[in-house]
């Protein structure tokens, strides 16, 4: 997997040195320059996924580079500068930065202001499903575009991990799912003891499928390996 690569672009090296080390420790690959001529070379000719900006820099200020880069460029930008007023705050910001931090600073902060950032450009940009990609199965017919399911014309109301449990399992018909799986792709989290959650919604998704009054259930228990649609 591709590491996501930072660039800092600050004229002050003492502090450019400490982000870099702070964001290093969280994994990102680290870009540093200390001037805005040179931040837009490297943007040119690399992948950057978030640039660290500050205002006041030689050759080319904060505000002209990212003048510049979004005329072309959509990736996350968060000024860092000296200039406390909410004119500059207000100024940054409409001419396409994202966050705003006045130095000085606390790493700690950046950093966690530079993960929110990324996860929501990282989501903002995830390729979309199909909306035309609607599954039907004998009476279910189940939507990813609206996140509906019905069952012989009648809703069924689901809850949000319910619809992704029975949208996993529904898309890939007859394949085995362990309870390990489905918690890390339904949850996107490392599977500890998401065991239990993970029946409980199978549980109330069959109820509410009215499995109990079915001959072939749509979701069947591989015993010792996991759940599958059966489609």
């Amino acid at each position: 997997m591709k590491r996501i690569s930072i660039l800092i672009a600050d004229d002050e090296e003492e502090i450019a040195d400490l982000i870099a080390i702070h964001l290093q420790k969280e994994g990102y690959n680290v870009i540093k320059v200390h001037n805005g001529q040179e931040a837009i070379q490297v943007i040119q000719t690399q992948s950057i996924d978030l640039l660290i900006l500050d205002i006041m820099m030689p050759k080319m200020d904060g505000f002209e580079v990212t003048r510049q880069i979004r005329e072309q460029y959509n990736m996350p930008i968060i000024f860092l500068s000296a200039k406390t007023s909410d004119f500059d705050k207000v100024h940054g910001l409409v001419i396409g930065a994202d966050d705003y931090m006045t130095k000085p600073f606390t790493p700690i902060e950046l950093v966690a202001r530079v993960n929110a950032q990324l996860r929501r450009f990282i989501k903002l940009n995830q390729p979309k499903v199909d909306n035309k990609d609607i599954l039907e199965f004998g009476g279910i017919v189940i939507s990813p575009d609206q996140r509906t399911v019905l069952l012989y014309g009648e809703n069924i109301e689901l809850t949000p991990k319910e619809f992704d449990i029975l949208y996993l399992l529904a898309s890939h018909p007859k394949k085995v799912y362990s309870v390990e799986n489905i918690f890390q792709q339904v949850w996107g989290d490392a599977y500890f003891e998401g065991g239990n959650t993970v029946m409980v919604h199978i549980r109330t998704l069959r109820k509410k499928l009215g499995e109990d009054k079915r001959k072939n259930k749509l979701i069947k228990t591989v015993w010792g390996v996991g759940y599958t649609f059966n489609g």
